[in-house]
């Protein structure tokens, strides 16, 4: 059980900095509730979890070469780009917007690719894993018991984020809504600017 709760305790970690991710779901929470924001963190959980698993059954150096590939780079920017332009243009309703289980499963979807679309996650995994318990040697059964816990530890931190954001929201006017939703946009594409000068501007091309 150690290993389980090394692995909650590193997916509590990575999941905690504000990145893009923690944008979108601060942005949905507060527009649309609980639901609509914790959502996102469903997807990057499963994200971090299929990471900590690729690390501890050592195919950390195959998965970072995968998703180093340009393309990946390309559609990420992109579908953060857009979500950005949805975030500027979204005009903040009344209330909570009504639980709509397809939406919610494409926003899960969505920060799932998100989040696989970045190998500095699973760089981090990699780096970590020997720190935490997991040797070279570790039987799959252990890399098991690590992911889950990793999931576990990412879908809390999801939770008390989205949580915390919703007692906040009662007591903002939409004009306060609406400010937020511009600032996570610029930074959601920022995030994008800086995912395309990774791949592409040390190259020379920008």
């Amino acid at each position: 059980m150690d290993l389980f709760w090394n692995g909650a305790a590193l997916g509590l970690a990575v999941a905690a900095p504000v990145g893009a991710i923690g944008l979108l779901c601060i942005r949905r929470t507060l527009e649309a509730g609980f639901w609509a924001g914790f959502s996102g963190g469903v997807g990057t959980a499963l994200a971090d979890a299929l990471y900590a698993l690729a690390a501890g059954l050592g195919l950390a150096a195959v998965a970072g070469a995968w998703v180093e590939h340009p393309v990946f780079a390309v559609i990420g920017a992109a579908m953060l780009l857009w979500l950005a332009w949805l975030a500027w243009s979204a005009v903040p309703p009344d209330a909570a917007a009504p639980v709509d289980v397809r939406n919610l499963g494409a926003t899960a979807a969505g920060t799932f690719v998100l989040t696989l679309a970045n190998p500095a996650t699973i760089v981090s995994f990699a780096a970590l894993l020997p720190v935490l318990g997991l040797a070279a040697d570790a039987t799959a059964s252990d890399a098991v018991v690590l992911a889950l816990g990793v999931f576990a530890g990412s879908l809390a931190w999801w939770a008390v984020l989205a949580g915390g954001l919703c007692l906040v929201r009662a007591r903002m006017t939409r004009y306060a809504i609406q400010l937020l939703n511009r600032l996570a946009a610029l930074g959601i594409a920022g995030f994008a600017a800086a995912l395309l000068w990774r791949n592409f501007g040390t190259a020379g091309l920008f």
